[in-house]
């Protein structure tokens, strides 16, 4: 009887050793990353993206086309502060961003400052865009039907959201890379600052 409560005692213990050799050499399991948290327009921080490296550049000439099919320039706009946005249907934060966008316009209405969204689209998703643009009031639908003008743009434009800011002398302010709040604070005091130059 002895001998079996030692040899179960040894087994207790050899058992807890056995435990705790396993929780020091077994690694931590990894932490699966379910990716990035998703910026809303408020969090976005607009200033902290602000890039002005491209400023004094003009606009490029390429064509893309206004809701009626009418081929349109940046260059069109001059007089006024352009905000031009980059954009598609299948790009999450774009859409999440456009109603920014639209009240950025609708508190300019009066004044000669123009947000131009230019949707790069298939022709195939064209119809799509121009009604998601419908729902954004006052904006207007500009398409850009062979997709080029991310590339056309100097520099070039790295990705959806994009948009640029150009002066009433038609030439490129700064532009902000990625989803941001274009109805805040920071955007309005930008855009006064570009109404205000000469």
């Amino acid at each position: 009887m002895r001998w079996a409560l030692w040899g179960a005692a040894l087994l207790g213990v050899a058992a807890v050793l056995y435990i705790i050799a396993q929780a020091s050499t077994k690694p931590e399991p990894p932490v699966v990353s379910t990716g990035p948290k998703a910026e809303t327009p408020a969090a976005a921080g607009l200033m902290s993206k602000w890039s002005t490296e491209a400023a004094g550049q003009p606009p490029t000439d390429y064509v893309f086309y206004n809701d009626a099919g009418k081929p349109t320039r940046i260059a069109d706009f001059k007089g006024k502060v352009v905000v031009m946005n980059v954009w598609a249907t299948w790009c999450a934060p774009c859409k999440i961003e456009m109603p920014t966008l639209a009240k950025l316009q609708a508190a300019y209405r009066r004044e000669p400052v123009e947000v131009v969204a230019v949707s790069i689209d298939s022709e195939s998703a064209a119809a799509a865009a121009k009604l998601f643009i419908a729902s954004n009031d006052p904006l207007k639908f500009y398409h850009d039907r062979e997709m080029k003008l991310p590339f056309k743009t100097t520099p070039p434009i790295p990705g959806a959201p994009t948009t640029i800011v150009y002066g009433k002398d038609g030439r490129e302010i700064g532009r902000v890379a990625g989803e941001a709040d274009w109805a805040g604070p920071e955007a309005r005091a930008l855009i006064d600052r570009a109404l205000a130059a000469d």
